[in-house]
């Protein structure tokens, strides 16, 4: 059965899901091993799955001597590990605490948190980095900050350094209105344009009144206020 780590001439469907399943846990924990910052955006499973497809898929496309009956066994395994891990995960902490770790706390209250800089295995000028990525100037105004799943760095301000909010000043807020994309590359968006209630007609008055082509404009955006906003080719 431990054949299937030799090199051979054909391999049986079950020691093509053994190699699987090794390669799957072996790169699982390699990839925790080289720590959080290796993955960057992706979580740990999925860059897991995203180095192992590629390797798989490529070898039988390129070598005229290897078919796809054993490439589509082993992916098919990994998708079924794939779910089932994520579909585990989400009931038994053991697994959740392995693919998806909760977030490691770099800086309380303005000072560095050391040890968990190892623990995330960044550097400090690797943290004044992600820090400067969300303008913050000085590390005493921070609160929080934290080393997410995915390899991020989230960061929370001291009070007294945030940004004042009108509630702060008892102003009197405007309802949330999102600007949908009416026109964009020169094309009407049919669907978002009723959703503000507005047609096509409406919308060729409106640009008539700007003294504007439709070939002419990159993308249009209608609020619920109906105010139009354009923005022309350059």
């Amino acid at each position: 059965m431990l054949d299937f780590y030799q090199s051979q001439e054909s391999l049986t469907s079950i020691e093509w899901i053994l190699r699987a399943i090794v390669a799957f846990f072996f790169l699982l924990i390699a990839v925790k091993v080289m720590g959080l910052r290796s993955i960057s955006q992706l979580r740990l499973l999925d860059f897991v799955m995203a180095l192992i497809f590629g390797n798989i898929i490529a070898h039988p496309l390129s070598d005229e001597h290897l078919g796809l009956k054993g490439s589509l066994i082993t992916m098919t395994v990994l998708v079924f590990l794939y779910v089932s891990t994520t579909l585990t995960g989400l009931h038994w902490h053991p697994i959740r605490k392995i693919i998806d770790p909760a977030p490691i706390p770099l800086v309380r209250n303005g000072q560095i948190q050391y040890k968990n800089l190892k623990k995330a295995r960044i550097s400090i000028d690797v943290l004044y980095s992600e820090l400067r990525r969300h303008r913050v100037i000085d590390i005493q105004e921070v609160a929080l900050a934290l080393f997410e799943s995915n390899g991020t760095v989230t960061s929370f301000l001291q009070p007294s350094y945030q940004t004042v909010i009108q509630k702060d000043l008892s102003l009197p807020s405007k309802p949330f209105d999102y600007p949908q994309i009416v026109i964009k590359e020169g094309k009407i968006n049919q669907k978002e344009l009723s959703k503000i209630g507005k047609d096509e007609e409406w919308l060729h008055e409106q640009l008539k009144k700007k003294h504007a082509k439709l070939p002419d404009i990159l993308i249009a955006t209608l609020n619920h206020q109906e105010q139009l906003h354009l923005m022309f080719y350059k």
